[in-house]
């Protein structure tokens, strides 16, 4: 699966163009590596996503075609989220 489908599926990013441009902004890896929103995506990959100045690290659980929001938690966990400081 796409990763800019699979990040709107999911509901990490709300819309689709949203997830494509912020891969485009190179904003988003996948096992470490930076990621277009083609990429495909699989079980067990890890994603960072960098949101301004949050990074959310989650694992892949699984895969769904489209899902409903209640069970779209379930096709991720997690990793860690930080948040990072613009020092001056």
């Amino acid at each position: 699966m796409r990763i800019d489908k699979f990040l709107k599926v999911s509901r990490l990013i709300k819309r689709r163009t949203l997830a494509k441009e912020v891969a485009e902004k190179g904003r988003i890896s996948i096992n470490g590596q930076v990621a277009k929103a083609g990429s495909t995506v699989k079980p067990g990959d890890e994603i960072e996503i960098r949101f301004g100045q949050k990074v959310v690290t989650v694992t892949v659980e699984q895969l769904k075609e489209s899902t409903r929001k209640e069970e779209a938690g379930t096709m991720y966990s997690i990793v860690k989220e930080e948040t990072i400081r613009l020092e001056q």
